[in-house]
């Protein structure tokens, strides 16, 4: 089935709605989370229990005075917040809600790749353009060089990203979320057989949105601001902005690779929306709860981990994975086009799942 243009150009822009919207109340839900953590009250002015700090926050930011450096190439630096957001964006369309024709009718995603994970891997590679454009457009050192470590942090994570994505395509046998959940749905939750890859894939998400631990493209007490030192107004709050979309993303594409997405296993009804807006809301609460009570990192540590740990792990469990599937097969060898079944010797991972 195969939406009209004019339909997916209204989920396109109610995606874009909701996120926008969701990444200002995360703003919220987040500075209160952060403070019942440390035990103080938190946003409680602006409006009835403080739910207009969002507003007060947009109007602030658009407002301020808009500072562009003298030296700096004003064309670049105006495109490269632009570029971060627009391409923290177009990943979220790809995640389904439920079955075909959940969403009055249409189909509740925006569309339908069977590459879906290559391309949400590729746009989630162009938002470092963002970051390095925006330490250099600035004609500052310390913008620099903020944007330069961001940078090599970024994409030594992103290797450990790719590994920890590969383990469960190759079980499942596409690269297509549907095909994933519906897999899912007639066996097992990939995060039992593909733990590994789902711990991997969780911390590599966390460095991909420059979260705590791994937040130094924000650690002022090493290079200022980083590679926004000099930005100002509504231009630093589109970076931010870029940042909580990643972590949304983040948070629907791990439970949709690795817990079945929309799907409950057994006798729970399958309810679109409902179960994957709840388990978005659970890893964004994880999300929160780590930076409330994990240290940063220094970057000489974060390296360390990326290259030394994360990697090396990673790539084990993608050969363990690989030779698995040369020698039993995977799900795309034995289905016939359009179907997903199992591979020869499910019952190594048990054959649960629905009738």
């Amino acid at each position: 089935m195969t939406d009209p243009l004019w339909m997916v150009g209204i989920k396109a822009f109610l995606v874009v709605f909701g996120l926008l919207t969701a990444f200002a109340y995360m703003t919220l839900i987040e500075r209160r989370l952060l403070a019942r953590f440390q035990v103080r009250w938190g946003p409680n002015r602006v409006g009835p229990m403080g739910l207009l700090q969002p507003l007060a926050d947009a109007i602030k930011s658009i407002l301020k005075e808009d500072i562009v450096p003298a030296k700096a190439d004003k064309v670049v630096f105006v495109l490269a917040p632009i570029i971060a957001i627009t391409f923290a964006l177009v990943g979220f369309g790809l995640i389904p809600f439920g079955p075909e024709g959940a969403f009055f009718g249409f189909d509740p995603w925006v569309i339908d790749l069977d590459v879906g994970i290559l391309y949400l891997f590729a746009v989630s590679e162009m938002a470092v353009y963002g970051i390095f454009l925006a330490g250099w457009a600035s004609n500052s050192k310390y913008s620099l060089l903020g944007s330069l470590r961001s940078s090599a942090a970024l994409i030594s994570y992103e290797l450990a990203l790719g590994m920890s994505l590969l383990a469960p395509v190759m079980l499942v046998g596409s690269l297509n979320l549907q095909d994933i959940v519906e897999w899912q749905d007639k066996h097992v939750w990939l995060i039992l057989p593909m733990f590994p890859a789902f711990v991997l894939f969780t911390i590599a998400s966390m460095a991909e949105a420059a979260r705590t631990p791994f937040d130094l493209p924000e650690a002022e007490q090493e290079l200022v601001g980083g590679y926004n030192t000099e930005y100002a107004s509504i231009k630093w709050a589109l970076f931010q902005m870029a940042e909580y979309v990643h972590l949304i993303t983040a948070s629907a594409l791990i439970p949709t690779i690795y817990l079945g997405g929309w799907k409950m296993p057994g006798f729970i009804p399958d309810i679109p929306y409902v179960w994957m807006f709840l388990k978005i809301a659970l890893f964004l609460f994880f999300f929160i709860w780590i930076r409330a009570t994990w240290f940063r990192l220094r970057y000489d540590q974060l390296m360390r981990f990326g290259w030394g740990r994360l990697f090396p792990v990673a790539l084990v469990w993608f050969l363990v994975v690989a030779f698995y599937v040369a020698v039993n097969g995977s799900s795309a060898q034995a289905a016939p086009q359009g179907a997903v079944e199992p591979p020869a010797s499910q019952a190594l991972f048990t054959p649960g799942g629905k009738a």
